[in-house]
């Protein structure tokens, strides 16, 4: 190992834009926070609703998006392909407002969510059956004035049959972390916001509060 070999990678170092540690393997996601005006004019965020013949997640609430695609030039990019896919919509309808922060949600899962307009009245968007059941609206006053209900989940970890205790300090005796998870619920015009989908619109909300 020699002084140039040193500078060639401190120059890489202090160059490179910081990632996240092992994306290249994960799945790669991007979801929009659509924001709209409703019938009365007010502006409001729309969610889907996923079609019950959906292989996961049926049923549930959610924002549009889907995976990262190798002919998205960018994480917004997908966001808006995806929302455009699934609200029948042309993607010159759906413009760019801002990054929330990416949720990583394990070493296999990352989530870009984006916010966005969507300029076109609900009535005239045209959602793909195959993957939206349906769409609504609820008012942004609405969910500001909405406290959601938190419920933790435990997450313990459990190595596998064939794990080299052998290999670590204290072997089988080994004092695995454990953590909490926290799940939010908003309860809001007759809906139930939980899950991501309901970390996400929290994280969105606390700027109106900053």
């Amino acid at each position: 190992m020699n002084d140039q070999q040193i500078e060639s990678v401190v120059k890489q170092l202090s160059t490179r834009q910081r990632g996240i540690l092992g994306q290249e393997e994960s799945r790669r996601t991007a979801v929009l926070v659509p924001l709209i005006r409703d019938e009365h004019g007010e502006w409001s965020v729309l969610f889907e609703k996923r079609a019950s013949t959906l292989r996961s997640q049926a049923g549930e609430i959610c924002f549009p998006g889907g995976h990262i695609e190798p002919r998205d030039h960018n994480e917004w990019e997908a966001a808006r392909r995806e929302t455009s896919e699934e609200l029948g919509l042309d993607p010159d309808k759906i413009t760019y407002a801002g990054d929330l922060d990416i949720l990583v949600l394990s070493s296999s899962l990352l989530i870009y969510p984006y916010v966005g307009f969507i300029h076109r009245k609900i009535s005239e968007l045209a959602p793909n059956p195959d993957e939206v059941e349906e769409v609504f609206t609820v008012s942004l006053r609405t969910l500001l004035d909405t406290i959601p209900d938190r419920f933790d989940i435990d997450l313990r970890f459990e190595p596998g049959e064939d794990f080299p205790y052998h290999l670590i300090a204290n072997g089988r005796d080994y004092k695995w972390r454990h953590g909490k998870l926290p799940e939010y619920f908003y309860k809001a015009d007759g809906r139930i916001i939980w899950g991501l989908t309901a970390r996400i619109l929290l994280h969105f909300l606390q700027f109106f509060r900053r």
